[in-house]
């Protein structure tokens, strides 16, 4: 298909769904094979892999796929991040990237994550799907019910969420606004 295509590939490694991790000796294999590989979407949470690819494989774009790791990839020279929250907090999450890509400014990308992280916490609760549902709902958007057998966020935990946006929101106005 790389051949026959001829056209830029992103690899995606999650080794959480695919049961493998994509490793150094698959880059070096890849890499010699075809020059359309191009970038990833790393998504196996380990800051290991990131250093490798960052210091090994420059010649691969590194996404970053680990919400709640961001900043870090883009100290290690990310410039992209495919991530839930931004489905329903996009103008936050393009301030993380302004302020670390753009800007360079790490210190004020240090603060807009550290408002980000209760997020990221409770995206990571179980109910990841559910979660991101709700925050679209949040948003305005409509999002549609959850596939069965899952069921939608329960009271206290839409409020919950409802709550962690509100503060995510106020805290980054402040650190854009130029205020922290």
């Amino acid at each position: 298909m790389d051949k026959a295509a001829g056209l830029p590939i992103m690899l995606y490694n999650y080794p959480g769904r695919m049961g493998v991790s994509m490793g150094r000796e698959y880059f070096r294999t890849v890499t010699a094979a075809s020059k359309n590989f191009v970038a990833i979407k790393e998504s196996s949470g380990q800051t290991g892999q990131l250093h490798m690819l960052a210091r090994e494989f420059p010649g691969i774009d590194v996404s970053c796929g680990w919400d709640d790791q961001a900043l870090e990839f883009f100290a290690w020279g990310a410039r992209s991040w495919v991530c839930a929250g931004s489905n329903f907090v996009p103008r936050e999450h393009v301030a993380l990237y302004q302020a670390c890509v753009v800007e360079k400014d790490f210190g004020k990308g240090r603060r807009i994550m550290s408002a980000m992280m209760p997020l990221m916490d409770f995206l990571e609760c179980g109910k990841f799907v559910q979660s991101i549902k709700y925050g679209c709902e949040l948003a305005g958007l409509r999002p549609g019910g959850v596939r069965a057998p899952l069921q939608g966020l329960d009271d206290n935990e839409k409020q919950a969420l409802k709550a962690i946006v509100a503060e995510l929101k106020r805290e980054v106005a402040e650190v854009v606004g130029g205020q922290a």
